[in-house]
């Protein structure tokens, strides 16, 4: 993702989250570092403000489409898969115009998986696989 992806993800509230420091455990609900919002009584960065306005990047820029999840696996990937998603995400924006990150990419690709295993069981392509068919 572009930096400019994350800027607009950090302003929307959809940076990453933090992994439980010391420091996220010590500060109170609404300071920075704890994770949460601030309350309306404290200061609206100036890019939350600008975003609201309208202004940033353009009036007529369209929404991201990416949403804020509240929980995490970690996943552990050969160079040769990560090139392998990294290359799905370019021909996704490049050939179908979808801009989308990798982590869309596997959780779409999660729901496909699972949903064929519902749906087909014994059958699924995940089963097959994962028996060496």
């Amino acid at each position: 993702p572009s930096r400019e992806e994350h800027a607009a993800a950090d302003a929307d509230g959809n940076a990453p989250r933090s992994r439980g420091g010391e420091a996220d455990r010590a500060a109170p609900a609404g300071t920075p570092g704890s994770g949460s919002r601030p309350s309306s009584q404290e200061p609206v960065p100036a890019v939350q403000q600008q975003r609201r306005r309208g202004g940033g990047r353009g009036a007529n820029r369209r929404p991201s489409g990416r949403e804020r999840h509240d929980e995490k696996i970690t996943v552990y990937v050969s160079a040769e898969e990560l090139m392998d998603l990294e290359h799905a995400r370019l021909v996704l924006r490049g050939e179908h115009g979808l801009a989308v990150d990798r982590g869309r990419i596997v959780r779409e690709a999660v729901a496909v998986v699972l949903a064929d295993l519902e749906s087909r069981g014994d059958a699924s392509i995940l089963v097959r696989r994962l028996r060496g068919r």
